[in-house]
C-alpha cells in the first residue's frame, strides 16, 4: 500500500474540509519548507492519538508465543502434505528468532525438527539446493542431540537420494554446445562515462517537452543491456496475504512478501535472520540485518507500525533520508531555498554533457549531475527528480505533510532525533546531544527532515520504480509451474527514472535483488529516445483507459500508439479483440452508448452493454469457482466447470477476447495436473495465439506462455516439439531477461537433458 491507511486519509480530508479558507488557500499555495510549519502546527494531540489507536492493528512487536502456534500449523499441513503451505509457517517461525526468544519459554530442543520438516517440504517441492542448505544452517548452529541425529542421518541420506535421481532425470548441468547461441556468451558491456550505470551506447538530453531523457548514440539491437542501476533505496511492499489454511485461527496464518522475502536484498528467505527489536524486519543473513541496522532499521525498528500505517511511499521516504545522512540532506534543502531556480529551469544547473550535445541536447546543463557534470545514482540525483508541488491536489499535499511530521514527531519523541542527525547507533550514545526544540514540537533539524521527506514523497508518485518478481500461482507442487509479475518493493532508481513514458515502448525491464536491468525489446537506432512503459501498455488498454492512468504523472502521452488512436479514430486492437459478440449470429457487437448493435446488417440484434457485462463478470465467477476445484485436488471437476464456462463465453465473446484465452490456459494447466500431456499442450497452444495476437510475437506474455509448453512437451516426453518450443521461448526471453533469468535456465537444463538422449528415442520422437 504505497498511501497511509483509509482510516488516516480520511482523518486527514474531514480536518482539511474543516480548515478556515483563508488557511486552506495559503496551504495550497505554500513552499515545502512552509507546509511543514503549518503541518506542525495542525497535528494536534488528537490526531496523534488517533493515529496511533491505527497503529495497533499492525503491531510489530516481539511475540514469542506465535513461534509454537506457528510450528504446529506448519507440522498440520505437512502432513496433509500441502508442502507449500507448511513451508510458508515455518518460514513465519523465524527460525533463529526461537534462540532468541529462549528466555519466553520457546522450547530449544523443537528448533532442529522444524528445520528438518522445513527441509524435507524443500525435497519434495524439488528445491534440492534450498533444502541442503536449510541442512547446513542446522548442523552450523544446533548442537543436536541423540535423537535427532538420527533423523538428520535419515534425512540426509533422502536428500543424497533425491540428488541422484534428479542428475539422472533432470541433467541439471546443461553441457555448453547445448546452449548454444548468444546464452552462452559473456556480454560486452562498457559504461558510459558521463551517466552512471548506463551503457556507453546512450547519451543524456534534455529540452523542454521532454525534460531530461535518454537517447540513443549507436544502433541497439535487441537483447542489448542499457541500464545496470542498484536502486538508491527500496523498502519491501508486504503485499498480497497468501492464505496457508481455512478457518478462523488465533494468528494470522497468511504468508505475505514480508514474510518471504529479505528486506534489506530482497532475497527469497530459508532460514530467515529476524530483527532482535521486531517481529516484522527479516533478512536472509546475519551480514544483511548488520548491514540494514547500521544504515537504517536502528531508526526504524520501533517506528514499525507507524510506517505500516502510513504507507510505503512515507517509509521510502524515510529511508532515503537516512542513507543519504543528515548532512547531504540538510545541504541541499538549504541549496533549495537560496532562491536559485535551477530545480524549475534545468538549464541553468550544471555543465553540459559532452554526450548530451551528441544527442541533439547542444551546450545546455542536465540537472542533478555534479560538479564534474557526471549524472550518478546519487542522493544529489534523486533530489533532483522534480516532485510537482504545484500540480498535486492541495488535499494530498496536507495528507502527506501530516504524515511525514507524524513520523519526524516519532523519531524525536522516541530519543532518536541524535541518531538520525548523526547517524550513529542510540547504543553507542549514552547522553545524546540535544536540539532546540520550537513551540510546534520539532526541532529546526527535524523540520528539514521533514521537508526532505514531503519532497520524496510527492516525487514517488511519478518516479517510483516497482520491482516486480516472477511469483508462482496456486500451491506450486506440480510439474508444471504458473508464474506472474508481482510488485515486491518500491524504489528510487535515478538514472532508470531518466527514462520517458511510451505505450509502446522500446526497452524492457528486470530485477535481481535490488538491481534493475534495461534491455532493448526492439532494434534503437542512433538518435531514437529510449522509452519505457509505466504501466499503461497499448495492448492491455484502450487510449482512453491509459490517458486516465497517467494522469497521475501529470502529462499527457503523445507517443505513436495514442496518436494513431485519438487522431484518426480507429479503434483499438484492444477495443476489437476483447469486444463482445452477437449472442444470435457471433459477429461482433458495436456501439459506443448504452446499447449495442449486431454489426450484421442481416441480424440486427441489439443488446444493453450492462447486460453483457453481467454477463462477462458472472463468468469470471465461475472460472475463480472451478480454480478453487483444480486447487483442493477435485480436477475433474474442475475440467467439467471449465468446459461449460467456455461453452457460455462462446455465446457472447470475441474468439479473440483474452478471457478466452485465460481459460484455455487453466484447462491446460489441470490436464497437466492430471498427467494427460498432451490434452494439455493442445489447450495451451489456443492459448497462446490469442495471446500472440494481442501482445505480439516477440512479447513477453508469449515468452512465458512458451515456457509452459515446453515444461509440458518436456515431461509428455515431446522431444522435437519440446526442442524447439525451448529454443523459441528461449530466444524471447533472453531479450527481455537476460541469460541468468531462472526460466532460461530452466529451458537450457530441459534442452540438454533432451539432446542427451539416444539418437533411437530422438528419431521416434
Amino acid at each position: 500500500m504505497a498511501l497511509p491507511v483509509a482510516e488516516w486519509r480520511g482523518r486527514a480530508a474531514r480536518l482539511w474540509a474543516a480548515l478556515d479558507p483563508a488557511l486552506r488557500e495559503r496551504l495550497a499555495a505554500a513552499s515545502l519548507h512552509d507546509a511543514v510549519r503549518l503541518g506542525c502546527d495542525l497535528l494536534r494531540t488528537e490526531e496523534e492519538a488517533a493515529l496511533a489507536q491505527l497503529c495497533h492493528r499492525a503491531a510489530t512487536d516481539k511475540k514469542p508465543e506465535a513461534a509454537s502456534w506457528y510450528r504446529e500449523q506448519g507440522n498440520r499441513e505437512f502432513k496433509r502434505g500441502r508442502y507449500q503451505a507448511a513451508l510458508r509457517l515455518y518460514s513465519k517461525v523465524c527460525l533463529e528468532d526461537i534462540a532468541r526468544a529462549e528466555s519466553h519459554g520457546y522450547p530449544d530442543r523443537l528448533l532442529p525438527k522444524v528445520l528438518l520438516r522445513k527441509a524435507e517440504c524443500l525435497l519434495c517441492l524439488g528445491r534440492l539446493q534450498d533444502a541442503q542448505d536449510i541442512l547446513r544452517v542446522l548442523e552450523s548452529k544446533i548442537a543436536l542431540d541423540g535423537v535427532m541425529t538420527t533423523h538428520l542421518t535419515r534425512l540426509k541420506k533422502l536428500s543424497q537420494l533425491k540428488v541422484k535421481l534428479g542428475e539422472k532425470e533432470r541433467c541439471p548441468e546443461p553441457a555448453q554446445e547445448a546452449r548454444g547461441g548468444i546464452q552462452g556468451e559473456p556480454e560486452i558491456w562498457e559504461e558510459n562515462s558521463r551517466i552512471s550505470g548506463a551503457s556507453s551506447s546512450l547519451g543524456l538530453g534534455f529540452d523542454a517537452e521532454r525534460g531530461r531523457h535518454l537517447v540513443a548514440s549507436q544502433d541497439i539491437v535487441p537483447g542489448q543491456s542499457l541500464v545496470k542501476e542498484e536502486a538508491f533505496v527500496s523498502v519491501l511492499c508486504p503485499g498480497e496475504s497468501l492464505p496457508l489454511q481455512d478457518g478462523d485461527t488465533a494468528w494470522d496464518t497468511g504468508a505475505t512478501n514480508a514474510d518471504l522475502y529479505c528486506h534489506r536484498c530482497l532475497r527469497q528467505l530459508l532460514a530467515s535472520v529476524p530483527c532482535q527489536g521486531c517481529s516484522y524486519a527479516k533478512y536472509c543473513s546475519q551480514d544483511c540485518a548488520d548491514m540494514a541496522w547500521q544504515q537504517y532499521h536502528r531508526t526504524e525498528c520501533s517506528l514499525g507500525a507507524l510506517l505500516l500505517t502510513l504507507g510505503v511511499f512515507c517509509h521510502v521516504a524515510l529511508r532515503t533520508v537516512l542513507l543519504a545522512g543528515f548532512a547531504e540532506v540538510s545541504r541541499l534543502v538549504a541549496w533549495s531555498h537560496r532562491g536559485d531556480k535551477s530545480l524549475q529551469n534545468p538549464e541553468a544547473s550544471c555543465k553540459p554533457l559532452s554526450e548530451a550535445a551528441d544527442a541533439g541536447a547542444g551546450s545546455r546543463g542536465v540537472p542533478g549531475c555534479d560538479s564534474s557534470g557526471r549524472y550518478q545514482s546519487s542522493y544529489q540525483a534523486l533530489f533532483h527528480l522534480l516532485p510537482h508541488t504545484e500540480q498535486h491536489s492541495p488535499e494530498h499535499k496536507f495528507l502527506c505533510t501530516l504524515s511525514v511530521v507524524a513520523v519526524c514527531k516519532q523519531l524525536q519523541a522516541a530519543g532518536l532525533e541524535a541518531a538520525v542527525l548523526s547517524q550513529e547507533s542510540p547504543q553507542q550514545q549514552p547522553k545524546p546531544k540535544t536540539c532546540e526544540s520550537t513551540s510546534d514540537g520539532l526541532s529546526p533539524e527535524l523540520k528539514t527532515v521533514a521537508e526532505a521527506m514531503l519532497r520524496h514523497v510527492l516525487q514517488l508518485q511519478c518516479n517510483a520504480q516497482a520491482i516486480t518478481v516472477m511469483q508462482e500461482l496456486g500451491p506450486g507442487d506440480g510439474a508444471v509451474v504458473d508464474k506472474k509479475p508481482v510488485r515486491l518493493a518500491t524504489a528510487f532508481f535515478p538514472v532508470l527514472s531518466l527514462l520517458n513514458h511510451s505505450c509502446c515502448p522500446n526497452t524492457s525491464v528486470s530485477f535481481s535483488g535490488t538491481a534493475a536491468t534495461v534491455r532493448a525489446s526492439q532494434p534503437i537506432s542512433s538518435g531514437q529516445e529510449v522509452l519505457h512503459c509505466y504501466g499503461p501498455h497499448w495492448c492491455r488498454m484502450r487510449v482512453a483507459e491509459r490517458q486516465q492512468l497517467l494522469s497521475q504523472y501529470f502529462f499527457e502521452c503523445r507517443c505513436p500508439a495514442c496518436l494513431e488512436e485519438l487522431e484518426s479514430g480507429v479503434k483499438s486492437v484492444v477495443s476489437i479483440r476483447n469486444s463482445f459478440c452477437c449472442p444470435k449470429c457471433q459477429a461482433q457487437m458495436q456501439g459506443e452508448e448504452d446499447i449495442l448493435c449486431c454489426s450484421n446488417e442481416a441480424c440486427a440484434t441489439s443488446t444493453s452493454r450492462d447486460h453483457l457485462s453481467g454477463r462477462l463478470q458472472d463468468l469470471q465467477q465461475q472460472i475463480k469457482k472451478a480454480l478453487s476445484l483444480l486447487r483442493v485436488g477435485k480436477a475433474d471437476q474442475a475440467i467439467k466447470m471449465l468446459l461449460k464456462c467456455q461453452m457460455d463465453a462462446g455465446t457472447f465473446l470475441s474468439p479473440e477476447h483474452l478471457l478466452m484465452g485465460e481459460m484455455e490456459d487453466h484447462l491446460a494447466q489441470v490436464y497437466a495436473t492430471l498427467g494427460k500431456w498432451q490434452e494439455a499442450a493442445r489447450h495451451l497452444k489456443k492459448s497462446i495465439e490469442i495471446v500472440e495476437m494481442h501482445h505480439g510475437p516477440s512479447s513477453v506474455e508469449t515468452g512465458h506462455e512458451l515456457f509452459k509448453l515446453a515444461q509440458i512437451l518436456f515431461n509428455g516426453f515431446a522431444v522435437s516439439e519440446a526442442l524447439s518450443t525451448i529454443q523459441r521461448a528461449e530466444g524471447i526471453l533472453s531479450v527481455h531477461f537476460g541469460p541468468q533469468n531462472a526460466q532460461i535456465q530452466e529451458l537450457q537444463e530441459m534442452k540438454a537433458c533432451l539432446s542427451e538422449l539416444p539418437r533411437n528415442i530422438l528419431q521416434r520422437t
